[in-house]
């Protein structure tokens, strides 16, 4: 075995984590956590960028059918298979579960807002917003989406939901209000900037990539990618961690565009893969699901971003 691979193996062995119950204490570097489907629980990514591997399954003491983690990798919101919702505090030394204050909605699907500070869970065409993230969930509001929402998205405050449905995007408030924002084809995607009210709604069919600036206010707004343009089916929109970077993944084209907002300049970075979305893990977003092969991420977090991936886990 060469010098590197036994660097590499003693990185691996340091980054191994133990959890026992829903109190077991994770040790080592923590990249962040997905749902592996076949196990019905969640994985940790474990070590360092180059390094990376798939942990164990964590044992939160239920099947898991559904979890969504926060963007900080410090709260989970489960669905058992039981039907049963459930939250769950992460950290690097312990897990445990939390209560939660009015929150009753199932969901068939759950947002957080770009810091992971407030979330959005969608079912039977509702949404409830929940705020007090991480450590005390609370309900906000309820939005009657009509029938399912498509792409949705929630403020870091909390206070704003902006949504796909119905052929147009709207704004909702957790007060009650409710109002078309743009006309907008099937396949709308939208996003919200960290830490305040700019919105990003990437349109395939119609308007393009849109930047809007504070759509709470005055909702001034501007094309960063006409459409019709090189930007083929996005499957996902994300800002960067903070919020000087636009990136629109396409699996037609198995690249991610990297737009700037502040002067409409672009690239694309290719993967070799096909990506599902963007989903938000710390300075990293995610690419693809876990399965037979490797696990896709992007760099967002730095001034050159890179792909990285994750050798697939081995079978147990």
């Amino acid at each position: 075995m060469t010098t590197r691979a036994w660097r590499i193996l003693g990185l691996v062995s340091l980054a191994a984590p133990v959890l026992v119950g829903q109190q077991g204490g994770v040790g080592g570097p923590v990249a962040g956590y997905v749902l592996d489907r076949s196990a019905r629980t969640l994985r940790p990514i474990l070590g360092i960028p180059g390094a990376w591997l798939m942990g164990n399954p964590l044992d939160f003491g239920i099947d898991l059918a559904s979890a969504y983690v926060s963007p900080r990798q410090d709260l989970a919101v489960v669905v058992g298979a039981d039907g049963s919702l459930r939250w769950f505090r992460l950290n690097s030394k312990a897990v445990s579960g939390l209560t939660s204050n009015g929150i009753t909605l199932v969901p068939e699907r759950v947002a957080f807002s770009p810091s992971g500070t407030a979330a959005a869970l969608a079912a039977a065409g509702r949404v409830q917003m929940v705020t007090g993230l991480p450590d005390a969930p609370a309900l906000a509001g309820t939005v009657d989406a009509g029938r399912a929402p498509g792409s949705f998205a929630i403020s870091d405050d909390g206070a704003l939901l902006l949504f796909a449905a119905r052929g147009s995007i709207r704004v909702a408030g957790a007060a009650g209000e409710n109002r078309k924002l743009m006309d907008a084809g099937d396949g709308a995607l939208v996003a919200f900037a960290p830490g305040g009210h700019d919105a990003a709604v990437a349109d395939p069919g119609g308007a393009g990539v849109v930047l809007f600036r504070d759509i709470a206010g005055a909702a001034t707004q501007s094309v960063l990618a006409p459409p019709g343009d090189s930007i083929a089916a996005p499957v996902g929109l994300a800002f960067s961690p903070d919020g000087r970077k636009l990136y629109v993944a396409s699996s037609a084209a198995r690249s991610v565009t990297v737009l700037d907002p502040a002067t409409a300049e672009r690239s694309a970075i290719a993967c070799d893969c096909a990506p599902a979305g963007l989903v938000p893990m710390g300075n990293w977003l995610r690419l693809t699901e876990p399965g037979a092969g490797p696990l896709w991420l992007l760099d967002a977090g730095g001034g050159n971003p890179k792909m990285v991936f994750v050798p697939a886990a081995a079978v147990q």
